[in-house]
């Protein structure tokens, strides 16, 4: 296992809150864009900690960047008192990573959600994913992720313009480079905690829901699977009340 870096914390929610997640973003992302998910359990009373993943935001960088070294950064976080996380979620590369870990350490976690998660992806997949990264990259302002997401949350257009002039640009691109096999469906099916997949709608686009993934991890009995309707890779930013609604409703 690679030797794991300190991931830095956003927190939601009361510090003595007696439930507590841990919130892990997608690729070319950071922690604040997770803020919908932070702000919707700490109304519902939990404590939730959003962290920036290696090479995102103000992570430590690294040379490293194949998803077992993101799953040693997340394996490594744990709540203040050292114990286990009542709930983990994951989004894309955030979902990847998290499976890793779940898979390896099943005290890590008592619940694990993940959002559209990159269990494994398609050449195609892997291809619309670089050329979206690219253009983030390419132009980081507000002016250009509104004009791609006109019908987005204020907040989301300017934390994800953030997120592309925080990230290092060469650790996206390696993470692409140095995982040449993108598929960690050997841990999905070990997973023995609850496990539920929000995906997002095909008819927009998905990289889980009726992807080859989706079929591969159908085996195991401990993941369950849901979909929101007319939203892209990203729900909680395409559909966000219909998202939390769907997360409200697995934890309840």
């Amino acid at each position: 296992m690679p030797s794991p870096v300190t991931l830095p914390r956003l927190s939601w929610g009361a510090p003595d809150a007696s439930r507590r997640a841990l919130l892990i973003h997608g690729l070319g992302s950071n922690g604040a864009l997770m803020w919908r998910y932070g702000v919707a359990l700490a109304e519902a009373g939990w404590r939730a900690d959003a962290v920036d993943l290696r090479g995102h935001g103000t992570a430590p960088r690294a040379l490293d960047y194949t998803l077992a070294a993101y799953a040693g950064d997340v394996a490594a976080a744990r709540p203040g008192d050292g114990g286990t996380w009542d709930l983990v979620i994951g989004h894309s590369l955030g979902g990847a990573a998290s499976v890793l870990a779940a898979a390896g350490d099943p005290s890590w976690t008592r619940r694990l959600i993940l959002i559209d998660p990159a269990i494994a992806l398609t050449e195609r997949d892997r291809d619309i994913v670089r050329d979206s990264q690219t253009r983030s990259f390419d132009d980081p302002s507000p002016e250009a992720v509104r004009a791609e997401h006109p019908d987005w949350h204020p907040q989301d257009v300017e934390l994800k313009a953030l997120s592309a002039q925080q990230a290092s640009r060469w650790a996206v691109e390696q993470t692409s480079a140095q995982n040449l096999r993108w598929d960690v469906t050997d841990a999905a099916l070990r997973l023995s905690v609850p496990t539920h997949v929000i995906a997002s709608d095909p008819d927009v686009y998905s990289i889980f829901r009726g992807k080859p993934a989706e079929s591969a991890v159908a085996p195991n009995p401990a993941i369950t699977v849901s979909v929101v309707a007319g939203a892209g890779h990203s729900p909680h930013r395409d559909k966000p009340e219909s998202t939390i609604d769907a997360l409200l409703a697995v934890l309840t």
